[in-house]
C-alpha cells in the first residue's frame, strides 16, 4: 500500500491558461475538415467563406462555460511544440525509467507540474477514487459504436482502426443517430478504457463507481514527447493478461504518436478536476493567440 500524501492546499485555477486552450475547438474542427476535404484549404483563404465556415462550425459545437477575465501568465504565449517540450522535460526528471506504480508523492509532483504548465487540476486521486495505476502502458482501441446501427464508415477519421462488435462498458453514447450530439461525438472521439473491473472496491461499490467513472474526464500524457490530450472514460479494460493498463481511441493514439509499431506505450493518466466543464476534450497544447485560419 503506497503512503498517502499530506493534505495540501489546492492551487488556484489558472484561468488564462484554460482560456488559451479553448482554441482547441476551432483547431479540431478545422483539422478534421482539411483532413477529409483537402480541396477546402484554398477556399478558406477567402475571408467571407472562412467567416461562414467558422460560424457554422461554432454553432455545431457544444457550448463551453465562459472563463473569468484573463490574468498574465508567462506560459500563455508558448506554442504547442514549446509546451510539449516543457511537459517532456518535467516528466523526464520525475518518472522512473520503466513503467511501474509510482508513489503518491511523485503523483503530487506531476500534478503540480501539469498545473504550472497548463493551468489544469489533474490528479491521481479525485473524490477518494483512484485507479490501480496512474502511470502505465496504453494500447490502441477501436472505435466504439455511438448508437445502434453505427458503422465505422460513419466515423469521420481513422476508419482503418475498425469498430468494436459490441457496445462500450457504459452502453451506446446515444439512443439513435438523431440523438447524437456534437458533445457525444467528441466523447467517443477522445475516449479511454480504464481497468475498473480490477479496482479493489468495484464489486462492493458497483452502483456508485459505475456512475462515477462514466465519461469521467482525464488527461493522458505521453512523457516521451510531451503530447497531452484530455479524454473521457468510455470503456473498461484492457484485460490484465495483455500487460496494458489503459486503452486509447484511434484519435488519441494517433495524436500521442502511439499508433505505430506495437501501438502501445507508457503514459501518465490523471483525473481532471473540472466541475464547471471548462476544459474541452482533445489536445491541450494550443494557444488562443495563434491564428485559426492559414494566412
Amino acid at each position: 500500500m503506497l503512503p498517502m500524501p499530506k493534505a495540501t492546499a489546492k492551487p488556484q485555477l489558472n484561468t488564462e491558461l484554460l482560456r488559451s486552450r479553448l482554441k482547441l475547438k476551432h483547431l479540431s474542427s478545422r483539422s478534421t475538415l482539411l483532413a477529409h476535404h483537402p480541396h477546402v484549404a484554398n477556399l478558406l483563404t477567402s475571408g467571407a467563406l472562412a467567416a461562414s465556415l467558422l460560424m457554422s462550425s461554432q454553432s455545431a459545437l457544444p457550448a463551453l462555460a465562459s472563463l473569468p477575465p484573463a490574468s498574465e501568465n508567462r506560459s500563455v504565449n508558448l506554442g504547442p511544440v514549446d509546451l510539449q517540450q516543457r511537459v517532456a522535460e518535467a516528466l523526464a526528471s520525475l518518472l522512473p525509467p520503466s513503467v511501474a506504480p509510482i508513489s503518491a508523492t511523485l503523483e503530487q509532483q506531476i500534478s503540480t507540474a501539469l498545473h504550472a504548465i497548463f493551468g489544469i487540476h489533474a490528479v491521481a486521486e479525485l473524490e477518494g477514487n483512484r485507479l490501480n495505476q496512474s502511470y502505465g502502458l496504453i494500447g490502441a482501441e477501436q472505435h466504439l459504436p455511438r448508437f445502434p446501427g453505427d458503422t465505422v464508415e460513419q466515423h469521420d477519421a481513422i476508419q482503418k482502426s475498425g469498430i468494436t462488435p459490441g457496445r462500450g462498458a457504459w452502453g451506446y453514447f446515444a439512443y439513435s443517430k438523431s440523438d447524437l450530439t456534437p458533445d457525444l461525438i467528441e466523447k467517443e472521439r477522445y475516449y479511454v478504457a480504464v481497468q475498473t473491473l480490477y479496482l479493489p472496491d468495484w464489486t462492493t461499490r458497483l452502483a456508485y463507481l459505475r456512475d462515477w467513472y462514466k465519461y469521467r474526464k482525464v488527461v493522458v500524457v505521453n512523457p516521451a514527447n510531451g503530447k497531452s490530450v484530455v479524454a473521457v472514460v468510455g470503456d473498461s479494460g484492457p484485460a490484465a493478461f495483455t500487460g496494458k493498463h489503459f486503452g486509447g481511441s484511434p484519435e488519441i493514439m494517433a495524436y500521442l504518436n502511439l499508433n505505430v509499431g506495437k501501438q502501445k506505450g507508457p503514459v501518465v493518466l490523471f483525473f481532471v478536476d473540472d466541475p464547471q466543464d471548462q476544459i474541452p476534450l482533445g489536445p491541450l497544447e494550443y494557444n488562443l493567440e495563434k491564428p485559426i485560419l492559414p494566412s
